[in-house]
């Protein structure tokens, strides 16, 4: 017998148009979408299904989006296949995604994951403000040319790992005179490909803080409990039962690398054989055939 995991995506995955056929379609979803909008004080579903663009793209609008748009396409996948959900034994999320899968698994609840996410949000676009930073997808070089390759950015300015997402395939944050720099070294120590990519600033890197300081005190306020199933922590590829720990490992994510590649390998290790990707894009299910070929993963989309 199979065992069930659901994965959600992480910012930029969002796209103008999501969950509007959804929200057309299903009662519950357009309940999320009122609830959601009493949260945040604003009309987020305006911007999930008209846009602009460059509103929705914004640190602080993306994140509640992206957790919000996924929980709307859980809601269809409880309408059309409700003993895939009852089955589900285990999730994970790429960073905010982390917070939907908390969410889906008990830790916190939807009005509760969707003023942290929010805050978070806020929290690490002023810090993206306040340096001039990115992030830039490195392909073709493992974790020791990645090392390497931030020592010798350092001339240029400060350089992390910030995503580990499959064999291959690293994405670094850093100040922007180091990622000028990251084209040209990283062709030297052997890259296939180097893609920045449009995000507001440095995340996963010491460039966040003090947003990890505020996202802390958000999270001391919050009423976590142990989760129903296993979410695997983006911190260390483990998952956390205790409440206390799972408060640590979400504020040390804001700074920390991602590990996903080997968050993916533990879930395999432990017995998990069937994977849904819930939520715009289809990110985790590319990298999931990256990582394992043989490991079938479903997309449900927030359509």
């Amino acid at each position: 017998m199979s065992k069930i995991a659901f994965l959600f995506p992480g910012q930029g995955a969002q796209a103008v148009g999501m969950c509007k056929e959804l929200d057309a379609e299903l009662p519950s979803v357009r309940e999320l979408f009122d609830r959601a909008n009493e949260v945040l004080g604003f009309d987020l579903r305006a911007l999930c299904f008209e846009g602009p663009a460059e509103a929705l793209e914004a640190t602080d609008i993306s994140q509640p989006a992206i957790f919000v748009a996924s929980l709307a396409a859980l809601e269809s996948l409880k309408a059309t296949d409700p003993a895939a959900v009852e089955a589900c034994a285990g999730a994970a999320g790429l960073s905010l995604g982390e917070y939907t899968a908390h969410v889906f698994a008990g830790t916190m609840d939807f009005a509760t994951g969707l003023e942290v996410v929010r805050r978070r949000g806020q929290a690490m676009q002023a810090a993206s403000k306040a340096t001039p930073s990115g992030m830039t997808s490195v392909l073709g070089l493992d974790e020791e040319k990645a090392d390497e390759l931030c020592r010798l950015a350092a001339p240029h300015g400060r350089l992390w790992k910030a995503n580990m997402l499959g064999p291959g395939n690293i994405v670094v944050s850093g100040e922007a005179a180091a990622l000028a720099a990251v084209p040209g070294l990283a062709e030297g120590l052997g890259a296939m490909k180097v893609v920045p990519l449009a995000v507001a600033g440095a995340f996963h890197s010491d460039i966040m803080k003090p947003a990890d300081e505020q996202l802390a005190e958000v999270l001391s306020r919050a009423d976590l409990k142990a989760p129903r199933i296993p979410v695997y922590s983006n911190v260390d590829a483990r998952p956390h039962s205790d409440p206390e720990q799972i408060r640590e490992t979400l504020v040390t994510q804001v700074l920390h690398g991602v590990r996903w590649e080997e968050s993916m390998r533990n879930m395999m290790a432990d017995g998990f054989t069937t994977f849904y990707e819930i939520g715009p894009g289809r990110v985790l299910t590319a990298l999931l055939k990256r990582i394992d070929r043989k490991t079938p993963c479903t997309h449900v989309p927030a359509r």
